[in-house]
């Protein structure tokens, strides 16, 4: 049985403000105890440090990572038990299952397991309270999760109870989403909303599509929204037009305050970063449980600070499913300099993160359709959009391609709104788009989704 592990062993006091070489070397601490663990009792890290030739004594710091090849959400998704720590040695509390969060399905159709034992449960619960100072969860506050009820508890629906708890605040469920099975728990769009008006609620958390749909038709039932005085969102990027559009519509709704705490985070990280002001960057805010970094997508190689990337981090302390040089998923640029508008010392993201799937090439041209999503999200008459590529003759095998743009705004706007699409199309992704104009419901359900699918490529794959 290994010795009993103290809070003095895991952190640091205001660890988010602690001289870079201090906060370094726990980091290297904490890594090392998790790679000899991985190395006794992780399947997946246990094979592949011995098919390298690595044993623990070679990753005794967080830059001998680099040793590492990286890990992908394919090899997750293979075999997600594979992640899960095992051994009869490890503490009871790191042995005792808390409870199992889900994320994307696996090759079998399967949603992939994230085993949390009461160990993780409790350092998430830590990471919560001590993150009330940017978050600015109170203990008076009353949240509305609006992440949609899936068939598998997903991530931050599953979540969002242990923040409030952390914090000892109360929390009512909207449960909306897909009707599943024969049971009828969930609720409508406006059951949600009412449910707001209800509870008297001061903060809204969930998908940011979804929220803002929850404005939305909270201005068409001119609904009571006095209480609010924040809104969090997650779960997709949010650029600076749509969090603008959000608060736009809070202030038309007459909420106490337009506070939107735009967080980034994944189900497998276990963790959210956030802003401590509006494009200040995505504070790091569990820097002793997760070690990030940027690293070059092909060799591994690590980048310095401010070079544009993937996205990788490492779990240093976690005693259930576990990842070391986790592909994410995002290109962001990373910067370990103090904050200059807070003085933390924390790891940032400078960048908004782009998903690498939004970075494709349209008739030869590589585009970044991130960039086309924010012009789109700062028009004033789009209620919802979706960027779609497709092939402009499906029946030819080497037809070039063709974007579309599928949106939702008023009738008597559509004429103009087109022109301005297609003008923004040409200026940012240098293609000139077709327009069609449907119901929102059509692009994003919000009882049928858990997000909107910004981005839908339509083209088949050529060798």
């Amino acid at each position: 049985m290994m010795p009993e592990t103290t809070l003095s062993d895991i952190t640091l006091p205001d660890v988010l403000r602690q001289p870079q070489d201090k906060l370094r070397a726990l980091q290297d601490r904490l890594l090392r105890q998790t790679v000899e663990l991985c190395y006794r009792g992780h399947p997946f890290y246990q094979k592949l440090m011995k098919r390298e030739g690595l044993e623990p004594r070679h990753i005794q710091t967080c830059d001998d990572l680099v040793r590492l090849p990286l890990s992908t959400k394919k090899d997750f998704l293979a075999d997600p038990d594979a992640f899960r720590l095992q051994g009869d040695d490890l503490p009871i509390e790191a042995q005792t299952l808390w409870k199992i969060i889900y994320t994307t399905g696996t090759t079998s159709g399967r949603p992939a397991p994230i085993y949390v034992p009461s160990a993780d449960h409790y350092a998430y619960l830590f990471a919560s309270a001590r993150r009330r100072e940017l978050v600015d969860i109170r203990d008076t506050d009353t949240l509305v999760n609006l992440f949609p009820l899936t068939p598998f508890p997903m991530g931050a629906y599953a979540r969002a109870p242990d923040e409030i708890a952390a914090v000892g605040a109360a929390i009512a469920f909207a449960h909306t989403g897909r009707p599943e099975g024969p049971f009828p728990v969930h609720r409508s769009l406006d059951d949600a909303v009412r449910m707001i008006e209800r509870h008297h609620a001061t903060i809204l958390w969930g998908v940011s599509g979804f929220v803002r749909r929850v404005l939305l038709r909270a201005q068409e039932l001119n609904a009571d929204f006095s209480a609010v005085r924040m809104v969090m969102v997650t779960g997709e990027a949010s650029s600076g037009a749509m969090l603008d559009d959000m608060r736009r519509r809070m202030r038309e709704l007459g909420c106490a305050d337009t506070r939107i705490v735009n967080r980034y985070g994944s189900t497998e990280q276990g963790g959210s970063m956030v802003e401590c002001t509006p494009g200040s960057g995505f504070h790091s805010l569990a820097p002793d449980q997760i070690f990030h970094e940027v690293v070059d997508g092909e060799t591994g190689r690590r980048l310095n600070d401010g070079e544009t990337g993937m996205l990788a981090f490492t779990h240093v302390y976690r005693r259930g499913t576990v990842f070391l040089r986790y592909l994410v998923g995002d290109i962001v640029a990373l910067t370990n300099a103090t904050c200059p508008h807070c003085g933390r010392t924390c790891p940032r993201i400078t960048s908004q993160p782009v998903r690498a799937g939004d970075v494709l090439k349209i008739k030869g041209t590589l585009v970044n359709l991130q960039v086309l999503k924010d012009q789109l999200e700062r028009l004033p008459a789009v209620e919802e959009y979706q960027i779609v590529i497709r092939p402009m003759d499906e029946a030819d095998p080497f037809s070039m391609d063709e974007l579309l743009v599928r949106v939702s705004a008023r009738d008597d706007l559509h004429a103009a709104t087109a022109q301005e699409i297609i003008a923004q199309a040409t200026k940012t992704a240098h293609v000139r788009p077709l327009v069609e104009f449907v119901d929102k419901n059509d692009i994003f359900d919000p009882l049928s989704g858990a997000k909107p699918r910004r981005v839908l490529d339509q083209r088949p794959p050529r060798g």
